[in-house]
């Protein structure tokens, strides 16, 4: 398996000089893959969201860097994509509706954006010469019961597909898994220090939910690693921790101030499940497995390597499966968002 370093000098070597082009880019994979991409002294990063006061804000922290492009569109708007694409070696695609409440309650804008908009991407992609694109997928689109996970899936498919399908274009089409990501806008997370912070009632859907969950650096070197192994029409999922949600509130109400708190329970909503899955069992049999994490090959090879990956044991990988955290390691992986609620704010990703 490829060393740290190793990794690091692939990557440099991968984005150095480089046009890249990060869709949802103000969101808070955006703006880590930004930071970390902009390490590798790409020629240019495009910032491609469709909010100009985030865009502000970004361009706040990171200053104006001649590194760096703010564009100002939806990935739903396909000639837009087009003109955002042009010149572009690398497409991080990010861009997505991602709570499921917003997808149940409005699930066509959800078909329009992450659906429609990573086919536009693919199109783009494709007529453009762009060497890479890289969508990131979720554990939702394994057996969905609700229209995110639906969305996500086709998501998939089309990335799959287009890998297939491509005819005479060299465009590598790459998919990721993610699970629940620490800081995150709007996560639960964020939503439960932001209660214990101002000691409201904490709402809570089930204690004995379980959830996937990993850190924002995690999150990063997925996508980066994924985009040196992949041979195109693949999937890649980081193995991760899981958390059960009683367990989580708990270690949060400990951490910041250790007093009673009021837990609200609101059982499940629309849409929802009890535990999740990041491989399906199906999925598994034909699934290979690294150290870190499981790729699914493209249906159609057989005969790729993915450095030192063997097939893969067991069935499913679904958080019910995983042993959960104990509150000091859920303590130590939340690791800046307590620190930050502790000094009297949130400071969550924007």
């Amino acid at each position: 398996m490829p060393t740290d370093r190793n990794l690091e000098d692939q990557l440099r070597r991968l984005f150095q000089g480089k046009n890249v082009l990060i869709t949802g880019a103000t969101g808070t994979i955006g703006q880590a893959l930004t930071s970390r991409i902009l390490s590798y002294a790409p020629r240019v990063i495009r910032l491609f969201s469709r909010d100009e006061h985030k865009q502000y804000m970004m361009r706040q922290k990171l200053g104006d860097s001649p590194q760096l492009r703010y564009l100002i569109g939806d990935v739903r708007d396909l000639e837009r994509v087009n003109r955002a694409v042009e010149g572009v070696d690398i497409v991080l695609h990010t861009a997505a509706l991602k709570h499921v409440p917003v997808c149940e309650y409005d699930p066509f804008e959800a078909v329009k954006t992450n659906v429609i908009g990573t086919q536009n991407m693919i199109l783009a992609c494709m007529q453009h010469g762009v060497k890479h694109l890289l969508l990131t997928s979720s554990d939702k689109a394994i057996m969905p019961p609700n229209t995110l996970g639906a969305t996500k899936l086709l998501a998939e498919r089309l990335m799959t597909s287009s890998a297939y399908a491509k005819g005479t274009s060299a465009t590598v089409f790459t998919t990721v898994r993610f699970g629940n990501v620490i800081g995150s806008r709007g996560s639960a997370i964020s939503q439960f220090i932001e209660s214990i912070r101002t000691h409201a009632p904490v709402k809570v859907t089930d204690m004995n939910m379980t959830r996937f969950i990993m850190s924002i650096e995690q999150a990063v070197t997925l996508v980066l690693k994924s985009i040196v192994l992949s041979h195109g029409g693949d999937i890649f999922v980081l193995k991760m921790p899981v958390v059960r949600l009683g367990d989580l509130v708990d270690a949060l109400i400990e951490s910041l101030h250790g007093n009673q708190q009021q837990i609200e329970i609101i059982g499940l909503r629309p849409g929802e499940k009890m535990h999740e899955e990041l491989l399906s069992e199906e999925e598994a049999k034909g699934a290979l497995e690294r150290e870190d994490m499981f790729v699914l090959p493209a249906w159609w090879r057989t005969d790729v390597d993915y450095a030192d990956a063997a097939p893969a044991k067991g069935g499913s990988y679904c958080s019910k499966d995983v042993p959960t955290l104990r509150r000091e390691e859920i303590i130590e992986l939340l690791g800046d968002s307590v620190r930050d609620a502790k000094r009297g704010g949130a400071a969550l990703q924007e």
